[in-house]
Order: structure tokens, then sequence, then C-alpha cells
């Protein structure tokens, strides 16, 4: 048995899939690849394949990761050729290399993830650095979002590990995001953005890095 961790992006063509279709595809692609899945046990077996932590609708990507089990071995790089030769627009293999199989589960390892979110505003470069600071420095953020099971109540500051200014220009600002992703919960980067004074919701948000422990 092999483990294999992969590394890949999605792009603008697919940005809008749910995590759930996101799994679907690459089922569909790893077995049109031809290569040997691992199944689960049980009445109704499945791939053993498992993403590091689910990309949200409308995000795109340059650092996903997901491992992927193999009932026998294939040359990692025998597997990049198969996979990318099924791929559809929108999402490209990077890179894979072997993990051990007694290694913890990926999701249980992530611990920061990086963004890149670019917000259109009417803040100045001196006003936007000065809403970073300022939420920065915050103790704490009380903060709530509706589900379709009540509302969630929670300390959005504790979810945010670091804020900076990439660009400013032409009232668009390129915002860098350092948020937590662990048993505390999950930094979004539009509520972050939000919380900024953000009037609009970001033109776009692209994961650039996960941080594993």
């Amino acid at each position: 048995m092999q483990r294999l961790r992969l590394k890949f992006s999605r792009g603008e063509e697919l940005k809008f899939l749910s995590h759930l279709d996101l799994m679907r595809l690459w089922e569909r692609v790893l077995r049109r690849a031809g290569l040997p899945l691992a199944y689960s046990k049980g009445f109704t077996p499945h791939p053993q394949i498992a993403a590091a932590a689910p990309l949200a609708v409308g995000v795109t990507s340059e650092a996903e990761l997901m491992d992927v089990f193999l009932s026998r071995w294939v040359p990692p790089q025998s597997f990049v050729i198969r996979v990318k030769s099924q791929l559809p627009r929108g999402i490209e293999l990077l890179e894979a290399w072997p993990v051990g199989l007694s290694a913890p589960s990926l999701q249980s390892q992530v611990r920061l993830i990086e963004y890149r979110v670019c917000v259109e505003t009417e803040k100045g470069a001196e006003e936007v650095e000065s809403a970073l600071q300022s939420l920065l420095s915050a103790a704490e953020l009380p903060w709530h979002h509706f589900r379709n099971t009540g509302a969630r109540y929670y300390d959005l500051r504790a979810l945010i590990d670091d804020l900076w200014l990439i660009d400013y220009r032409d009232s668009l600002c390129v915002l860098g995001m350092r948020l937590r992703c662990d048993a505390r919960g999950t930094g979004r980067p539009e509520q972050v953005a939000k919380a900024l004074g953000f009037s609009q919701r970001p033109k776009s948000m692209h994961r650039v890095r996960l941080i594993l422990s």
C-alpha cells in the first residue's frame, strides 16, 4: 500500500465548485487515470482520498493538499503524468510525493492558512494600514454569523494570526492574511475583510499556502 500527498491548484474556471463536487471530480480523474486506488471497507467502499482543508466556493488556490492511498506502489512521476492527462481546465497537479502510512491525517495537521485578498475600497493606504494594526492590537473581537442551524458566536480575533498590506493602487488594495485553522475554528477571509471595515465583499480570494504542524 502507498500514500501519496498531492499539491494542486484551483483556478477561476472551477472556483464555484463545492468541496463535495471537487472531491467527486478527483475520484473520477483518478479512476480514469487507471490508478490502483485503495478503498475503504464496509457496505459502500469508496476511494481513500482526503483533502487537507475544504476550499470555500469562490476561492482560488495554488496550495491545495490531498492524500491519496493506493493499493500498490506507483512511482510519483508516473502518477503525475497519468493524472495530468485526465485533469480538466481549472485544476493543475503541481507535485506528488510519498508520505508514511502511519503519519497523522492531513486534516489534523493543518494549523494556518495564508490568503491573498483583493478588496475595493474608498479608504486610503494609510487608513487601511491603520485598520490592520487596530484589529491586530485588539484583545478580542466578538463575532457571529448565521448558519442553517442558527447563529454561531465566537472570537474572530483568535482566528487571525497576522494581517498585512501587499499592494494598494487605484482604490484597490491587496491584503495578506494568515488565518488559523484548528480545533478553535477556521478563519474566513471575507469575515476578516468585513471586520476591517470594508463594505464590499472581496473581489477575489486566493489561498497561497497551507501551514502544517
